[in-house]
């Protein structure tokens, strides 16, 4: 990067943009030293005071060659300095100089001869400590070679999102010639991919915050006909003063992984869906809307599920629990539970007492679970109601005020022998009750309360629709990407003879 970098005003022209300290003339302390024809010395810079020892008062008008030269050296340092004086050439290379603390340094030179405006000539000498300029050489070199050989996928974008340069790994992944990318926008060379990745790169350049190992699913170039899978991180890249350059990738084909995944994900979603009653059966003084929706991130399948169980009396179990984990693993283990729950509710037990034995079974299962059984009377308006871990349900009253219930949390079940408390709801003609696992409401980067309050908001309106205020939560509290899956059931009591 240059020191100013071109900036463009209304009118199109540009003006020099100053930086900060940190730069590369900074790192090499480049000295600059402007001599006369007969080799006094007549400019000196800071740089020259700090590289040679020797202040500006004490180093102009002396001549160049006895103050910096040993005398060994100094013939031919006269000699180079007539040649450049006289042809107009330029010396570049290594030399010794007598440091004012009496040590010789080896500098790197460039000199170089200048004419003013009377048509005198000088010379300028523009130097740097050698050890400085062969460390910068060898990290620049290495940098070369290790981004060149990368088997990674390598780019490095301006601020505009525009290629500044790609390594051979990234070249060949993209199946578009380094040459041209550069300058060019990422969705002029690559117009198939996810907008997210372009997303990334921009909140990536706002925060400084990396993103590492997000999935991006498309086609390039490099083999148009078939979807690939990279795995990418993003990190901004920022210059020793602070200054934001751009935005940096690294890329890898995950596609084989990705398929095989996208295979496994697909066998969890049909078992899951398999063992999930679909449509709800209809119940006595119950109208009851169910929604199961898959983890949007590709490789989440969990165990969440919803079951509605026809009881004596015309009383109905309503049920949400949710299996920690995710796979064929979890789904099969939320088949088991789904089962034992059940049974156990054909035994006419109280919700603590089947929670109770629930959690003997999840035991046995290895798992850990978390579930909500809500026991339902049309005749009496009243549900029984046991948590085992889950966030409350929400009861939205005729009138239109909801509230989270405030019912024992009690403990996951998973053997941790818990007791688990039944409480008693009244539900008037009109209300629903809404069941819903955590992956509805929960989010990484806010507050559960936040979130229990945005559910709540979204309850607005207790004569809408079951079917459109279900699909109105999913819509308005899931995001893209989210690495959970939901069970969503919402019941509204109606009159027992319906």
């Amino acid at each position: 990067m240059n020191a100013a970098e071109p900036l463009r005003n209304g009118r199109g022209t540009a003006r020099p943009a100053p930086s900060g300290p940190g730069g590369l003339l900074d790192v090499l302390n480049v000295a600059a030293v402007l001599l006369d024809a007969e080799g006094r010395i007549d400019l000196w810079s800071p740089q020259a005071e700090k590289l040679f020892g020797y202040s500006a008062q004490e180093a102009l008008g002396a001549f160049a060659g006895q103050l910096l030269v040993q005398e060994d050296y100094l013939e031919l340092v006269l000699n180079m300095f007539a040649q450049v004086m006289d042809d107009g050439g330029s010396w570049a290379g290594v030399f010794p100089v007598r440091h004012k603390d009496g040590t010789t340094r080896m500098v790197e030179f460039r000199n170089m001869r200048l004419q003013d405006s009377a048509r005198e000539y000088w010379a300028l000498g523009l130097a740097t400590e050698q050890a400085t300029l062969r460390q910068v050489e060898r990290e620049l070199a290495l940098s070369a070679r290790l981004v060149a050989q990368s088997p990674i996928g390598l780019g490095v974008l301006d601020t505009d999102l525009r290629y500044v340069s790609v390594n051979p790994a990234e070249e060949r992944m993209n199946g578009v010639p380094a040459a041209d990318h550069i300058g060019r926008h990422v969705h002029e060379v690559l117009p198939f991919l996810d907008r997210s990745f372009e997303a990334a790169m921009r909140e990536v350049l706002a925060t400084g915050v990396p993103i590492v190992d997000q999935y991006t699913v498309g086609r390039t170039p490099a083999d148009p006909d078939n979807e690939h899978a990279w795995s990418i991180s993003f990190y901004r890249l920022e210059a020793p003063n602070g200054k934001v350059l751009g935005v940096a990738t690294s890329s890898v084909d995950v596609t084989e992984r990705h398929r095989a995944v996208e295979e496994q994900r697909h066998t969890a979603l049909t078992l899951q869906r398999s063992l999930l009653p679909h449509p709800p059966p209809r119940r006595p003084g119950l109208e009851v809307v169910t929604r199961y929706r898959p983890a949007q991130a590709a490789m989440e399948i969990g165990g969440d599920w919803f079951d509605v169980i026809p009881l004596s009396g015309d009383k109905t179990a309503l049920v949400v629990g949710d299996v920690m984990g995710s796979g064929v693993g979890a789904a099969a283990s939320m088949g088991q539970l789904r089962t034992a729950t059940r049974t156990l509710a054909d035994l006419d037990l109280n919700p603590a007492q089947v929670l109770y034995h629930l959690d003997h079974v999840t035991d046995g299962l290895n798992t850990i679970a978390t579930c909500v059984y809500a026991v339902y009377d049309p005749h009496q308006g009243q549900c029984h109601i046991s948590l085992a871990g889950h966030l409350p349900p929400v009861l939205l009253h005729p009138d239109g005020t909801r509230e989270l219930l405030d019912l024992p949390s009690g403990a996951p079940l998973g053997g941790c022998g818990v007791a688990f408390s039944t409480t008693l709801v009244d539900i008037e003609p009109g209300a629903q009750l809404v069941l819903y696992t955590d992956g509805l409401v929960e989010t990484r980067d806010q507050a559960i309360d936040e979130r229990l309050e945005a559910l709540l908001d979204v309850l607005d309106d207790p004569h809408r629709a079951l079917d459109i205020t279900c699909d109105l939560l999913l819509r308005r509290l899931r995001h893209p990407g989210d690495h959970d899956d939901v069970a969503l059931l919402i019941a509204r009591a109606t009159p027992a003879t319906q």
